[in-house]
């Protein structure tokens, strides 16, 4: 049996490209990081045929490309959607980079290869069924089962965080607390990622309390038990965790694996949990909601693993 070669792995996210290479061994290493040129496909695959150049003594002229990519790419014509890289936007970049390149590549969404490599290779190892909660800057997610990612139509799978859902009021220690429907970028009016992520979470306490503050700060206050903090994680946490419960009796998850840099505070993470098994239609003795293992390069690891997987 011939050994694999090794994968050549970039991150496209809104602001920076990130170049790495995972060995035989399943081993990723981080070999470089760019700005990305966002408006000019000219200037963002020149940006990326030298990155690869400059670093090929890592990997062979057979190594494919394996990429994880803010945006969501059709599973019937490969054709992307990322509005926030204009470089990219409506254009089939597996086939287009593939052919510029001379090389295979293969293109999927970040949440989605988050996912598959906690479910993998972290936390997730073991499960018939992950859902990967990501909790970022905004809310979103993907769903693997059996080893495999789970592409529904138009390649929107565990996108948990749109859609009109969120609760209008929630109870906290015997008051109802009212909350306005808030419009969404994606459109829609309601949606979970309104609230949900880290922006979510300081909309959430300008709408309650009528003051700004960062998210990191709202958390330090919420673990030194100020008031006002404390208060806005309440209601976060029951507006977070309904639908979450609800994605789990709907995929018939047996853990969420959570990305961003919410799933950095463990308490919360902690709290989050505790929640959800209230609301699941089965409780479990094991932790449902737990951090991913590959926060900050899970996207990574997961296009990799992809990129060995028959189609």
């Amino acid at each position: 049996m011939s050994k694999q070669p090794a994968v050549i792995c970039l991150d496209l996210g809104g602001s920076f490209v990130k170049l790495g290479v995972m060995d035989a061994q399943q081993q990723l290493t981080i070999l470089d990081q760019q700005k990305i040129p966002a408006q000019s496909w000219p200037d963002f695959t020149a940006l990326i045929g030298r990155m690869i150049e400059q670093h090929q003594q890592h990997f062979s002229a057979d190594s494919p490309l394996a990429i994880s990519t803010a945006g969501i790419v059709s599973p019937e014509s490969g054709e992307m959607f990322a509005s926030n890289i204009p470089a990219f936007h409506q254009r089939n970049l597996s086939q287009s980079l593939g052919e510029l390149l001379q090389r295979k590549v293969i293109v999927h969404n970040d949440a989605d290869c988050f996912t598959l490599a906690e479910a993998l290779a972290g936390v997730g190892k073991g499960h018939k069924v992950v859902f990967g909660a990501i909790l970022g800057s905004g809310v979103g997610g993907g769903l693997v089962a059996d080893g495999r990612i789970i592409t529904g139509q138009n390649g929107l799978t565990g996108e948990w965080g749109h859609g009109p859902i969120t609760l209008t009021e929630v109870d906290i220690a015997g008051e109802t607390v009212r909350l306005p429907r808030q419009p969404c970028p994606c459109g829609q009016k309601g949606c979970l990622d309104s609230y949900g992520g880290a922006r979510g979470l300081e909309n959430l306490h300008r709408t309650l309390h009528h003051i700004s503050v960062s998210s990191i700060d709202i958390i330090a206050g919420w673990q030194q038990q100020e008031r006002l903090a404390q208060r806005t994680l309440e209601v976060w946490l029951q507006l977070v965790s309904q639908p979450l419960a609800y994605t789990i009796n709907i995929t018939g998850a047996s853990l969420v694996a959570v990305g961003g840099g919410l799933a950095s505070v463990t308490p919360l993470m902690n709290a989050l949990n505790d929640e959800v098994q209230r609301y699941v239609l089965r409780s479990t003795h094991h932790p449902l909601v737990v951090p991913g293992m590959f926060a900050h390069n899970g996207g990574m690891i997961g296009a990799a693993l992809l990129a060995h997987q028959p189609a």
